[in-house]
């Protein structure tokens, strides 16, 4: 891993997702979880009391980062794999905070009804989060072989769900690349 990223994962990136809103002793999930560029500096944030629950798809890549966790001695990272299903195998109102970074386009991808899935994504993620919870999503790859959808439009389809609470620019890891994006923060509200 080339310095610039080490820094990110140590310091940069955990800043910035202080700036989102996340804290000491919190539980969150990092839905899509990769090799974790955003799960280890989480951990870093949440502490020996918080814990991240690095959620893929790919077992290569849960591999790799677990590799990473044991090398870095982090013991609050929690490996969950999937195998592309949106039911998040967490109990109900558990989570602090969820991370729906860079995924937003692949819900559904092989589907035509792929609103209809980020649907069910919406209402698991409902289900685990806590009240008041903060969901931030990285829209990225708006441009599928399915669809043309806006960051507007996925702001609406998760308003019906979460309350907007701000829009962010930021420097981010992006396919473990750095590039200013846009990220879309909502709270969950209600029961």
């Amino acid at each position: 891993m080339n310095k610039e990223m080490e820094e990110w994962e140590k310091e940069s990136g955990a800043r910035f997702l202080r700036s989102i809103g996340l804290r000491s002793g919190q539980k969150v999930l990092d839905f899509g979880a990769g090799i974790g560029h955003y799960s280890i500096p989480t951990a870093i944030i949440v502490g020996k009391n918080g814990m991240v629950y690095a959620l893929d798809k790919s077992n290569e890549k849960l591999d790799e980062l677990m590799k990473r966790v044991r090398r870095e001695g982090l013991k609050n990272i929690k490996r969950i794999d999937t195998k592309g299903e949106l039911k998040i195998p967490l109990k109900a109102k558990t989570v602090d905070a969820i991370l729906l970074y860079d995924v937003i386009h692949l819900v559904g991808k092989n589907d035509s009804s792929t609103r209809g899935d980020r649907k069910k994504l919406y209402e698991n993620v409902y289900r685990i989060a806590k009240n008041n919870a903060l969901i931030s999503v990285y829209p990225t790859h708006l441009t599928t072989h399915t669809e043309i959808i806006s960051i507007e439009e996925i702001k609406q389809e998760i308003a019906q769900y979460f309350l907007f609470e701000r829009r962010t620019t930021s420097r981010l890891v992006h396919d473990n690349n750095f590039e200013n994006g846009e990220i879309l923060n909502f709270r969950k509200k209600g029961n």
